[in-house]
């Protein structure tokens, strides 16, 4: 058993979702949280500086002594996740594999959509993954670089992201898919407007809940399971840029005020945490 925390990392507050999963699957893990509020987006860079950046906030994971480490974003895990593995001592979970299997036993037709960063479905990864697992299927990728930007704005009920769903989906529903991969860890967030706009045949699948269960079989096979807890688990959130809209947005998220355990920090050189 150990009880040092989780790691999970992010661009922004979308893998604050897969942080709620772990939460709810496995309450005796601790989690230290680190979302890169300052430079998101990262789905329109270029898969070098994802790299980068990846590598950079996996140092600072790392110096903190985490057990584990969950990428909770497809543009880092679909860019960076070779030189991820390669550079961490500790066992590392990325969101792909674990949704690509979900949605690949759950699609009743082969027929399957998925939505990301432009990073993210340049890279090819779903195609390749999906290829391998259910060879007759037939995968429909679109990219959305507009939804992160609305998520990040805290603009998931406002008219502009009905707007872009029924933009983007379009495609998607003239080619008759009955499952989506949600390819962004900002995009459960906007599940409702998805929903809404793909109706429902068409099933949604988030990567929290897999990539979670992934989590715990790893943790289990690796024996680094939190023992019982006499306290309730103590959850850490940094952030490199700790504005109010990251606040709003969180405390939505995670269902309840976590302002107090939120710290804004540096990711660069040294990683040292800067208090704001």
């Amino acid at each position: 058993m150990d009880s040092r925390p989780i790691g999970i990392f992010d661009s922004g507050v979308g893998g604050l979702t897969v942080a709620r999963e772990v939460m709810r699957q496995l309450p005796e893990e601790e989690i230290l949280y680190l979302g890169d509020t300052a430079r998101v987006p990262y789905g329109p860079r270029g898969a070098a500086t994802i790299t980068r950046f990846a590598l950079e906030l996996v140092d600072f994971l790392l110096v903190r002594d985490v057990k584990a480490l969950v990428v909770a974003c497809n543009s880092m895990s679909a860019c960076a996740i070779d030189a991820i593995r390669r550079h961490s001592p500790v066992p590392v979970i990325d969101v792909i594999v674990p949704t690509l299997a979900e949605a690949a036993s759950r699609s009743r037709t082969g027929r399957i959509g998925v939505i990301g960063t432009v990073a993210t479905i340049a890279s090819g990864v779903y195609a390749r993954l999906l290829a391998q697992r259910r060879p007759e299927a037939h995968l429909t990728a679109i990219a959305c670089p507009l939804f992160v930007p609305i998520v990040e704005e805290g603009l998931t009920d406002h008219p502009v992201a009905r707007l872009m769903a029924a933009e983007y989906v379009g495609t998607l529903r003239s080619a008759g898919i009955d499952t989506l991969i949600l390819g962004c860890t900002h995009y459960p967030l906007l599940k409702r407007v998805l929903a809404e706009t793909l109706g429902p045949q068409v099933t949604l699948i988030d990567s929290a809940e897999p990539t979670v269960a992934a989590l715990e079989v790893r943790l289990r096979k690796e024996g680094l399971v939190a023992p019982p807890r006499t306290r309730e688990a103590l959850h850490r959130f940094c952030v490199t840029d700790a504005s109010y809209k990251f606040m709003e947005i969180a405390n939505r998220i995670l269902g309840g005020d976590f302002s107090a355990f939120v710290e804004q920090v540096s990711v660069e050189g040294s990683g040292a945490a800067l208090v704001g």
